[in-house]
């Protein structure tokens, strides 16, 4: 249900479970956190979905059996943000709950018009994942973040864009070429210089 496409040095990584708004199992969740830490060789890496819903976070019933609290979340967001590369998140769709902490560490998030970002997590009883808040605040600010944590507001493509949280919006069938134009310069440069601007962006 994940699957792993490589492009010489383009990584891409889709989440394929359509039917069921591609929600993450456990399993799924550990293969996401394997590729994204062998992903360190990579020049660049695509995160995506099929489908019309990037992810819906967690599996109700793994989320019932632990897997919202589990580390596994703050491993794979742990993981996209030391890629020396860029990393891309393709957001066919609407995110949701634990999904959103990927997409919150990768350096650039576009997305389909119909995408909305909601992140539930204070409804149904738990804490988001540690890094989540942080990085959510980073890029829109406090009150915003609230918004979305604390007052549970589903927020579309449009006003995700005005805050920060979503750099551009993409008409579908655009999605995936934008991704990959946007990737063009990293694979072409030297590895050294885009490793080094990397670095230069996380000291900012």
């Amino acid at each position: 249900m994940i699957s792993l496409e490589k492009e010489g040095g383009l990584w891409i990584a889709r989440i394929d479970r359509p039917e069921k708004a591609n929600s993450l199992t456990a399993e799924m969740l550990q293969e996401l956190a394997e590729i994204a830490e062998a992903a360190q060789e990579a020049r660049a890496l695509i995160l995506t979905g099929t489908g019309k819903v990037f992810s819906a976070g967690a599996d109700l019933d793994a989320a019932r059996a632990g897997l919202a609290t589990s580390p596994l979340w703050e491993r794979l967001s742990g993981a996209i943000a030391a890629l020396p590369g860029l990393s891309i998140a393709a957001l066919n769709g609407t995110i949701a709950g634990g999904a959103i902490g990927m997409a919150l560490a990768c350096d650039i998030r576009i997305c389909a018009p119909t995408a909305k970002v909601f992140y539930p997590v204070m409804k149904l009883g738990f804490l988001p994942q540690p890094s989540d808040p942080r990085r959510m605040s980073q890029l829109i600010g406090r009150s915003r973040a609230a918004m979305i944590l604390m007052a549970g507001q589903k927020i579309g493509a449009e006003e995700a864009r005005d805050w920060g949280l979503i750099d551009r919006i993409v008409a579908p069938d655009d999605l995936m070429a934008e991704a990959k134009a946007l990737v063009t310069d990293c694979l072409s440069a030297d590895q050294t210089v885009a490793q080094g601007i990397k670095t230069l962006l996380r000291d900012a």
